[in-house]
């Protein structure tokens, strides 16, 4: 290979920065000033070593004081570790608490790589169907029935989905599980880091939260919070090498991503207080987008910024336009807004969090004129 043809990989940059963005995945992972500036200066390989001259994570003061005191009144656990991301972390506690061949219980919302992680473990995945269109909604009191056939090894609940932005009831799902003490764990990739969330009060043994998601973090990084009561299970330490915890490999996730995080902190831990605002702006923008003839799906009304939209009128200009189902992203950029996907019409789903409403009323307008050009 040339050292014309390898110039490319020094030409990365993003094309859309600047613009509108509406992207779901993106939005909760925005940068602080702060972390761009932590991103920098701890960008150079392991230089987040430069903290502390040991090489534990935990022999890092700032860091460990990061893990065993803030994050755990953050989320309102007795123990955090920091994983290499939301499924690493699922897999973590399935891998740790259920034997190959026991079956788990999950939300038919479920992300994809729940059933992942548990085909790795050899685990049987029974599901929690919802109630279909147009709501999808997980009624959680289903569950209980399913408990009782299967008596899973654990049950899993992701709140919100990354589909709809449904909040299912999750401390309501606490109370069933304590009753037939069956592990619980909530995959919160979009609730911790966007909106006030606490394990102890929702009753789970395990809460999950996505740095690079929903927590303002470079990412990939994760945060998973436990009771104590399975301090001795995940974070059980190998024969040979006495002090390395095995289910995380021996080191829990170091470098640019922590430092990010940890960066970004003081302004998550502030920016979850205004969520009520952010809820209401979310369901103002959905009334105002089905005004345009497009049906919102999911919870109504909605209580997420991570709204799931059917849009017949778009995919009906897209039956005739030169540029097919393309077309909207092109319209929509034009007009400097992105973060929906490529080719989507007839549905796609987007994020208003902390995008402010100035900005919305633009992508509104947008909308409006695609429409009637």
């Amino acid at each position: 290979m040339t050292n014309e043809n390898l110039k490319k990989f020094e030409k990365l940059e993003r094309k859309n920065k600047g613009l509108i963005n509406l992207n779901p995945i993106q939005k909760g992972g925005e940068l602080t000033k702060v972390a761009e500036k932590a991103l920098v200066e701890f960008g150079d390989g392991y230089s987040i070593y430069d903290l502390s001259p040991g090489l534990e994570l935990m022999e890092m003061p700032l860091i460990k004081e990061f893990i065993q005191e803030t994050m755990p009144k953050f989320l309102g656990a007795d123990i955090v570790r920091i994983t290499l991301g939301v499924r690493e972390g699922i897999f973590n506690v399935i891998h740790s608490i259920a034997k190959p061949g026991k079956t788990i219980l999950v939300d038919g919302n479920r992300h994809y790589t729940t059933i992942i992680a548990a085909e790795r473990t050899g685990l049987k995945v029974v599901e929690v169907p919802n109630s279909g269109e147009p709501e999808y909604k997980i009624n959680v009191e289903d569950y209980e029935d399913l408990i009782k056939k299967h008596k899973p090894a654990l049950v899993l609940l992701t709140y919100p989905d990354g589909n709809y932005g449904n909040l299912p009831d999750a401390k309501r799902l606490g109370e069933i599980v304590k009753r037939y003490q069956v592990p619980y764990l909530i995959n919160g990739a979009y609730a911790v880091g966007r909106m006030p969330i606490s394990m102890k009060e929702l009753g789970a043994d395990f809460i999950i939260g996505s740095g690079q998601k929903s927590m303002a973090s470079s990412g990939p990084i994760g945060v998973l919070g436990m009771d104590k009561k399975w301090e001795k299970i995940i974070l059980r330490k190998s024969k040979i090498y006495p002090q390395q915890e095995i289910e995380f490999l021996g080191s829990e996730l170091r470098g640019t991503a922590m430092a990010t995080l940890m960066a970004s902190f003081p302004a998550v831990l502030e920016r979850v207080k205004n969520w009520e605002k952010e809820k209401k702006k979310a369901q103002w923008f959905s009334k105002e987008m089905e005004k345009l003839g497009l049906k919102q799906i999911g919870d109504k009304p909605h209580k997420h910024d991570l709204i799931f939209f059917k849009a017949e009128p778009f995919y009906k200009i897209s039956l005739k336009h030169p540029k097919g189902r393309f077309f909207l992203h092109y319209e929509l950029k034009k007009r400097g807004i992105t973060g929906i996907k490529p080719g989507l019409t007839k549905h796609f789903k987007l994020s208003t969090f902390s995008i402010d409403k100035e900005d919305l009323e633009k992508v509104i307008k947008a909308f409006r004129e695609i429409l009637k050009k």
